[in-house]
């Protein structure tokens, strides 16, 4: 592969994670409100506050942040 085609690649790259950024900050949030509150009832060992928030439009980034936080806050079993 010569020098060309690796920078190609990386700007090919690059742009396909913008894409996908941009994608996970801006989507609508799909779940019918069946799904937010099955959602909302998972999550009340986690908490009412974090049940509540399950009740909300969100986008999938912000979803995927809480989830990380969830992850990481030793609370989980």
């Amino acid at each position: 592969m010569n020098n060309k085609t690796g920078t190609t690649l990386g700007i090919v790259g690059v742009l396909l994670a913008i894409v996908v950024g941009v994608v996970l900050f801006t989507a609508p949030d799909n779940r019918t409100p069946g799904e937010k509150i099955g959602d909302a009832v998972d999550q009340l060992d986690e908490g009412v506050d974090d049940a509540a928030r399950e009740l909300e439009d969100r986008t999938p980034a912000e979803r995927l942040g809480d989830e990380i936080e969830d992850a990481t806050d030793g609370n989980r079993n």
